[in-house]
């Protein structure tokens, strides 16, 4: 498919807007609105217990999104949000006073309070310096000490969109013996990531952002020798070998991720992910090689291009000369007055985020140069 026919999809594209805020939530394309309409037609009438489609779509959603992470199903757990997927490796743990984390000072809190909550047992954490905007292997490793039992940061971070070199810091926690979380709501379905080669142990991420599903559907990967770690504070039902079998109580937890999975899932947005995910699987735009049709290579070519672009008027982003293995797809620039800007934006029909007093861009792949030309030029006759 040609990027003008990916583009169809998009309803939000037939308007007189510019959608720049994936790195908030991502706009549904036409193949989730069919996916709710046939979800809805069931629970209205046509199949009121449709479990057996339930079944169908949690299959192919996990099929899906293992492809696109470069792992398996098995690794593979859903759960409703990024920070309660962190607090099962924070709660599980077996935590000895003393014992220390790393973060960084610009993470997004969902990967800082869940790690926050074990000082009241005795756990330390070390916060890397960024500097505007950049966290350096060198800024993590300078921290670490014989106590450092985890290191946890985002693959891209939320305000600035620096990525950080992962397998580096990867290969730095595997030698010394550290846990390895990393966030990764900010990258995957923009830029390619690959579990079977990253040493990761592991990683968590939402579907509402550069996925473009739904909110309350997020999922994370974890290694088998982190899961043999875990003592699982919360189980349920599904979480056993034999859940079907109801009035047996045996309480043998499933061998691969799924344990995890107390009860319930959220089936619609389950359902309406597994749409979602046939944009990327269509477009061969997952765990494969970048080319000129590939997300990555999109997504850092409008990145460059829009950088490029503010810097010609005089507006000068976080992430300037910086290489395209730490860019993504988030742009951002300081302003003394964003928040004028950012409603003056609005009123032109262009959308962005303002956050931590800075405007931040996010196109994704289908977004066009004509459209970062069309933010540019408003932008310089809104700044003057």
């Amino acid at each position: 498919m040609e990027i003008e026919e990916v583009r169809k999809l998009f309803p939000h594209l037939q308007t007189d807007q510019i959608y720049f805020n994936h790195a908030a939530l991502g706009p549904w394309s036409t193949l989730v609105l069919d996916r709710i309409k046939e979800y809805m037609g069931e629970r209205s009438g046509l199949n009121v217990m449709n479990f057996e489609s339930f079944v169908k779509w949690n299959f192919g959603a996990k099929e899906k999104l293992a492809k696109l992470l470069g792992t398996n199903t098995s690794r593979l757990s859903w759960v409703d949000n990024v920070a309660n997927s962190m607090s099962i490796i924070a709660q599980g743990l077996d935590w000895k006073t003393g014992d220390r984390i790393i973060l960084n000072d610009i993470e997004f809190p969902s990967n800082v309070y869940p790690f926050l909550n074990l000082k009241k047992h005795g756990v330390e954490i070390d916060f890397a310096k960024s500097r505007n905007g950049i966290v350096d292997i060198e800024d993590i490793e300078k921290l670490i000490t014989p106590k450092t039992k985890l290191i946890s940061i985002s693959m891209v971070q939320f305000l600035s969109g620096y990525r950080a070199d992962i397998n580096s810091i990867g290969e730095l926690c595997k030698r010394k013996g550290i846990i390895f979380c990393v966030d990764a709501i900010q990258a995957v379905g923009a830029v390619h990531v690959d579990l079977n080669k990253s040493p990761i142990d592991f990683l968590t991420g939402g579907t509402q952002k550069w996925l473009m599903s739904s909110q309350g559907l997020s999922y994370f990967y974890i290694t088998e020798e982190l899961q043999n770690k875990i003592e699982q504070k919360n189980v349920g039902w599904t979480s056993v070998e034999d859940p079907w079998n109801l009035l047996n109580y045996d309480l043998t937890l499933r061998s691969n991720a799924e344990r995890f999975q107390t009860g319930t899932l959220n089936a619609f947005g389950i359902a309406i992910f597994d749409a979602a995910l046939n944009i990327f699987k269509q477009l061969r735009m997952g765990n494969l090689p970048a080319g000129r049709q590939g997300c990555e290579f999109r997504v850092l070519e409008n990145t460059n291009y829009f950088i490029n672009k503010l810097s010609e008027i005089g507006i000068e982003p976080l992430l300037k000369n910086i290489s395209n293995e730490h860019l993504a797809g988030i742009v951002t620039f300081k302003h003394e007055k964003s928040k004028e800007i950012f409603s003056e934006l609005e009123k032109r029909k262009i959308y962005g985020a303002v956050r931590e007093g800075m405007i931040r861009f996010s196109p994704h792949f289908y977004n066009t140069k004509d459209e970062i030309d069309r933010v540019v030029n408003e932008l310089k006759d809104i700044v003057g």
